[in-house]
């Protein structure tokens, strides 16, 4: 499993509960929601490296 990094994030209030909600409706938590959103705008960007697919990875999918 790939090392995660921690760090403070501050968001507005609405921002918050509009990714809360977006998570909920996809059976995610807020941060695995908000890993998602990231790594799905850094593809579109092209701007990700290729990483190998964990069966975890597999499995959330």
């Amino acid at each position: 499993m790939s090392k995660k990094k921690t760090f403070a994030l501050r968001i507005d209030d609405s921002v918050y509960s509009s990714v809360e909600q977006w998570a909920a409706d996809e059976f995610r938590s807020v941060n695995g929601q908000l890993e998602w959103m990231i790594r799905e705008q850094l593809k579109k960007a092209g701007r990700l490296k290729t990483i190998k697919k964990t069966e975890k990875d597999i499995v959330s999918e």
